[in-house]
């Protein structure tokens, strides 16, 4: 049975993935990389683990004695057991490993430092045996493929916000070595087989890191990702040997050069994307401070003075959860005229300037209309449109890097408020205070110096990673607990099925139908959560039942009685058992056995003076004195509390508008749920539990808030009270949305 049931959480919705959510903000090339990789260190795993056992034997064949061959044949066995968490704990901490990339705190491999030869003594002997095992399989591989692993890491570092090397770079042998023995930390084996199993982790998985590298730098170059940088042809295994010191010196000599004119190109690239937005943007160009006829020689503002008038209008940002009506245009413009009344000269701000105040203006009124967020997070984000233009202005690679401190922090904010309830406390609120904290800390502390948006990324990855652990902890118990839930609601579907099929329509004596449906079907439900329904328990407990059904029947085959005198001991025995088993009453079950043992002497009577006689004993005389009990209605199994979903039990067709939405929900995605008039219930599909098709729901702290069939949901969409959350990037779904725009003013 437990193969019919599934319950899909989020850490199953993409294969040998851990959370999707956080994962998803990186740069798709970057998932591209990663999936990649993941895919050929899954075969070579699978390959390691294959070929496992038959070294191992090899090992123990050439033993020198019993005890070294015991050692050995454990480690088989211990493999085996732990292969299948060894190769999911490898894939988790792969998986981990590039999502702190996306980070600005990127953990270095905890592999011991290069071994010290006058320190030996202060090593433990089994440290220092895996530690010098790991140095020489990291150096063969950087010696080997030492080119391909830096090209790799330069292409890293223009798309991820901290600084990477070839230590901490997900695909680098230090890590993925690393990746390996945290994964076996389960591993009851002695240091010998250890590092036995790190060989056949380097001749199964860092042999063919080449190809790794290869395929990396091939997709980030097809991407458009330092494509100046060639990728050197692979060396393949057969010629490995020959590379000399020499080669690799040049190579990297070759290396540096690139990488000088790959810093010139990136520069030129963030100019060139500004000026592609600059020829849309010229359409829209002018209506600030617009020049009047018969005014003298305007002069332009510098950048720096400009920086100084948006830092004054930042200190007047009203303090209130409402949105400012005032376009920041207008009070820009207003502040330039009473500089140019001052000065005597007519100030404008320059065509360069101007473009950035006119994107970021739009950019903020996309945000501000944004139904995605929450009415009064996004009033607050809306707040933040000074300082974002500051720092636009100051750093243009605003616009085309998607890792840029202050980007990234408006993303992730826009990300955590997603699942932020209207109705949550804003003065309790933990994240909201956080958010509120770092808008009052740009407000009054930046004023050139970008360095402050990193520091608030950091402390803010800090705080939603600590709230995404909780929740994420609390999500799984829900998920657990639905599991369960859902295993138990089909073996309580087989025991009324197998109650179902042998009582009902039938007329029994009463307490056998309230021994079976009271009782015993607390057995039968154990006997299938605990070995499935295809099991030889399974089987046992169902003949149980059909014997005690056949053994209180009237019966006149001259059979009957010794089959009776033979089948009753066991039968009884087997139900004493089972109701033990199960914990129930014993003295509901003394009561029910009493009554058994005299039905079973009436029967026996019964078929004993039938045989004699010749007569054929009907149930009325066979039962005489048994209260009897015609099973009419179909018997339904309920646990203790459960109560079944009143949802609705319409069957829609399969091309209906309403499923067909529901179809394309995706474990991890959002949802707003119109509850009333007044509240909406924002809230994550956490599981769909198969195949009874219930969706369940958690809100963002992963407590369970809604659970809804598919005909339900079906029929919510077709009221159009459910709402899909878009949980795209904010700052990129809003440049798109600018830039359509822009395109359709600039016309064909």
């Amino acid at each position: 049975m437990q193969n019919d049931v599934k319950v899909v959480s989020m850490n199953k919705a993409v294969p040998d993935q851990t959370g999707a959510s956080p994962v998803a903000r990186l740069p798709v090339v970057l998932l591209q990389v990663r999936d990649k990789a993941a895919q050929q260190l899954k075969e070579s795993l699978q390959t390691l683990f294959d070929n496992a056992d038959d070294t191992l034997f090899e090992m123990a064949d050439r033993a020198h004695n019993n005890a070294e061959q015991n050692i050995f044949f454990e480690a088989m066995r211990d493999l085996r057991l732990k292969r299948k968490s060894i190769e999911r704990n490898f894939l988790d901490r792969f998986f981990e490993s590039f999502l702190r990339l996306g980070q600005y705190h990127i953990v270095e491999p905890t592999l011991a430092d290069p071994v010290s030869f006058d320190k030996l003594a202060l090593v433990h002997n089994d440290d220092l045996e895996r530690t010098v095992a790991v140095d020489a399989m990291v150096t063969k591989v950087i010696s080997r493929d030492g080119v391909a692993l830096s090209q790799v890491t330069t292409r890293l570092n223009e798309l991820i916000p901290q600084p990477l090397t070839d230590e901490s770079n997900p695909l680098g042998p230090a890590r993925l070595c690393d990746c390996f023995l945290q994964a076996g930390r389960s591993l009851g084996v002695e240091i010998k087989v250890k590092l036995i199993i790190l060989k056949l982790f380097e001749k199964y998985a860092l042999s063919n890191a080449d190809q790794l590298y290869e395929e990396a730098n091939q997709l980030l170059i097809a991407a458009g990702v330092l494509p100046e940088l060639k990728v050197l042809p692979s060396r393949r295994s057969t010629d490995r040997s020959t590379s000399s010191s020499s080669r690799y010196t040049d190579a990297h000599r070759a290396e540096s050069a690139a990488l000088v004119q790959a810093t010139e190109s990136l520069d030129r690239s963030v100019q060139e994307v500004f000026g592609a937005l600059q020829d849309l943007l010229v359409h829209v160009r002018g209506s600030l401070t617009p020049r009047k006829e018969g005014s003298g020689e305007a002069r332009p503002i510098s950048s720096s003075d400009l920086l100084r008038l948006l830092s004054h209008l930042q200190q007047y940002v009203p303090n209130t959860d409402a949105p400012d009506d005032s376009d920041l245009r207008t009070q820009l413009e207003h502040l330039i005229n009473r500089v140019s009344v001052k000065s005597g000269k007519f100030r404008v701000v320059g065509a360069m300037d101007e473009d950035v105040i006119n994107l970021i203006t739009m950019l903020f009124e996309f945000i501000l209309d944004d139904r995605n967020l929450p009415s009064s997070l996004r009033a607050l984000i809306g707040r933040l449109q000074i300082p974002m233009l500051k720092i636009a202005v100051i750093d243009k690679s605003f616009f085309s890097r998607g890792s840029h401190p202050a980007r990234r922090l408006l993303n992730e904010i826009a990300s955590a408020a997603l699942g932020w309830g209207g109705r949550d406390d804003t003065q309790r609120d933990s994240l909201y205070s956080r958010i509120d904290q770092i808008v009052q800390r740009l407000l009054h502390d930046f004023v050139d110096d970008p360095q402050i948006f990193t520091e608030l990324l950091v402390d803010f990855l800090a705080f939603t990673g600590d709230e995404r652990r909780r929740s994420e902890l609390l999500e799984q118990r829900t998920r657990d607990a639905e599991e369960g839930r859902a295993l138990a609601e089909m073996a309580r579907q087989c025991v009324q099925q197998a109650l179902n099929e042998r009582l009902l329509g039938r007329t029994l004596p009463e307490v056998v139908v309230r021994l079976l449906q009271e009782a015993w079907s607390k057995v039968l439900l154990l006997t299938c959560l605990k070995h499935g329904y295809e099991s030889s328990e399974w089987q046992a407990g169902l003949m149980a039942m059909d014997d005690l059904i056949w053994s209180v029947e009237p019966h006149d085959d001259a059979d009957a009685r010794q089959r009776l005198l033979d089948l009753v001991p066991g039968l009884l025995k087997s139900l004493r058992d089972g109701l033990s088993s199960a914990a129930f009453d014993p003295f509901a079950t003394g009561d029910f056995f009493s009554q058994l043992e005299a039905l079973h002497v009436q029967a026996f009577h019964h078929v004993t003076r039938a045989a004699d006689e010749g007569a054929v004993p009907s149930a009325p005389d066979a039962l005489d004195s048994t209260s009897m009990m015609a099973v009419v209605e179909e018997i339904v199994l309920i646990a203790p509390g459960e109560q079944i979903l009143s949802e609705p039990t319409l069957q829609l067709p399969a091309d209906d508008p309403g499923l067909l939405q529901v179809d394309t929900l995706r474990l991890g995605c959002w949802v707003e749920i119109q509850e009333d008039e007044e509240h909406k219930l924002r809230c994550k599909l956490a599981a769909i539990v198969e195949p009874s098709g219930r969706y369940v729901f958690v809100n963002r702290t992963g407590m369970k808030v809604l659970e809804k069939t598919r005909m339900g949901l079906a029929v919510e969409f077709r009221r159009g009270s459910i709402r899909v959350l878009d949980d795209a990037l904010l700052f990129d779904r809003a440049l798109d949305s600018v830039l359509g725009n822009l395109r359709k003013l600039k016309g064909p």
